[in-house]
């Protein structure tokens, strides 16, 4: 089995029956963090993200599920399908992975999907220092890694240089 990434707040979603994506928002818990290395941003969606409000516009356009015209979507998450069940968080939920599914309350079956996980590289001075000198040297040409790595281990006084 491929490994799945793990949802974080500002995933992208869509529904099925709907003409716009949404961006999930996490409110059932405030303290664990993936791929972010300042723990501000990137809150981990568990499966207490249902009911109202789960999303930064909570619509995700017009809903074709309730007849035409079709009236303005109001999302309403009842529960989350395919989910990581081995590990539970201090809100008491399990993780969404990206293949995860929402199942609606106006259609009743897993019809909202992620289409982005939201997870994003930071890069860091540590990036740096452990890359390919070669390799920076034929992506950035301007500038001689060696040199630059030199400068910064003058710099560092921490002594694990």
């Amino acid at each position: 089995m491929a490994e799945k990434h793990i949802v974080v707040q500002g995933a992208l979603c869509k529904c099925q029956f709907g003409q716009a994506p949404d961006k999930l928002k996490v409110l059932s818990h405030e303290k664990e963090y993936a791929n972010d290395k300042d723990a501000s941003k990137k809150l981990i969606v568990t499966t207490k993200e249902i009911g109202g409000a789960t999303f930064e516009k909570n619509t995700f356009g017009n809903c074709t599920k309730m007849g035409s015209p079709p009236p303005p979507c109001k999302i309403m998450v009842t529960e989350w399908k395919e989910y990581y069940d081995k590990v539970q968080l201090s809100n008491g939920g399990y993780i969404i992975l990206e293949d995860s599914k929402a199942v609606c309350a106006v259609d009743g079956t897993p019809c909202i999907e992620i289409i982005d996980h939201g997870q994003r590289a930071e890069a860091s001075q540590q990036n740096f220092k452990n890359a390919d000198q070669d390799v920076q040297q034929q992506i950035n040409p301007l500038v001689d890694s060696s040199e630059v790595g030199k400068q910064e281990m003058e710099y560092d006084t921490s002594g694990d240089a």
